[in-house]
């Protein structure tokens, strides 16, 4: 039995993975009551008890938090903090054997951000493999859904007070400066000379999400690129390559924690596809398949296909 201490499980994140997690025979949650959820004593108190911590706080926070654990307790973080940090393992295992291995084996383990994880899947084969050269300028599309943004924005979008048609009822791009904090792992995990100019559009809708690469002339095929996800992903338990592309809403794979991969478009413009839930595996369904891997438990255990 393994003790678990969700730090920030009544964030959006936090719930999500602790509805994973509580139904668990070989796992005891550890929670906090409400008025000591923001007492640092109490809270260290209980990464001295867990096995495993799983970190939902701000970036700030979650560096904070981390100097409590020991060298021996688990520490996955959900936030932006040590995505890029040396000696933290990339919490997306599908992307190989070095990536799995460091979940499994080490004691710091960053979730990929939502956007960047749909990023990252569709362009690292490509690069790894030298079908796209490394310093391509790629562009991303992402929409997704508003659980994404936390209790406020949750709060703003689903306010009985809201009129119809107000400004929240159109779809609205953000992140215009392009300084986003998932451009660093966009790179990074990708093995890009330079991040993608990047585009997120927030919809009016609570989960999902479509995460789009347009590449144009590159001189690949879409069944060249298939064939290169098929190998990179053919045992990938929690992504799914699907080769006849048909179109779905961003919220397609909403309540769901695993990932699909699809590529459409012409010969000369093609559209490389990913589509998954931002709370699925773009957080809390990637932070417990982590978590699995790193206590050694079934990969796929309390996710939701």
């Amino acid at each position: 039995m393994y003790n678990i201490f969700i730090d920030g499980q009544t964030g959006t994140t936090g719930l999500r993975i602790e509805e994973r997690l509580s139904t668990r025979e070989d796992i005891t949650l550890l929670t906090l009551p409400e008025n000591l959820r923001k007492d640092s004593a109490a809270r260290r108190d209980m990464f001295v008890q867990a096995h495993a911590v799983i970190l939902c706080l701000p970036d700030g926070a979650a560096r904070e938090a981390v100097a409590w654990a020991g060298p021996d307790t688990i520490v996955i973080d959900a936030s932006t903090a040590h995505r890029t940090t040396p000696g933290w393992a990339y919490g997306f295992p599908e992307l190989g054997v070095a990536f799995r291995r460091a979940i499994q084996q080490g004691k710091r383990i960053s979730v990929p951000g939502c956007h960047a994880g749909g990023f990252v899947a569709l362009a690292r084969p490509l690069v790894r493999t030298g079908l796209l050269p490394g310093d391509s300028p790629l562009t991303c599309l992402s929409l997704t859904g508003y659980t994404g943004g936390g209790k406020a924005m949750i709060a703003d979008y689903e306010s009985s007070a809201r009129l119809k048609g107000d400004a929240l009822s159109a779809p609205r791009q953000y992140a215009l400066g392009q300084t986003h904090k998932h451009l660093p792992e966009m790179a990074l995990h990708t093995g890009l000379a330079r991040p993608p100019v990047f585009c997120p559009v927030l919809g009016d809708y609570p989960c999902g999400m479509e995460v789009t690469i347009p590449l144009h002339g590159c001189g690949l095929t879409k069944d060249a690129i298939l064939e290169c996800y098929q190998l990179c992903y053919r045992d990938a338990a929690m992504v799914r390559v699907n080769p006849d592309p048909v179109p779905q809403s961003a919220s397609a794979f909403a309540g769901r924690d695993s990932m699909e991969l699809t590529v459409a478009g012409t010969e000369d413009r093609l559209l490389l596809i990913a589509r998954f839930d931002n709370l699925g595996k773009g957080a809390s369904g990637a932070a417990v398949q982590c978590l699995n891997l790193a206590l050694g438990a079934q990969e796929t255990e309390g996710l939701v296909m």
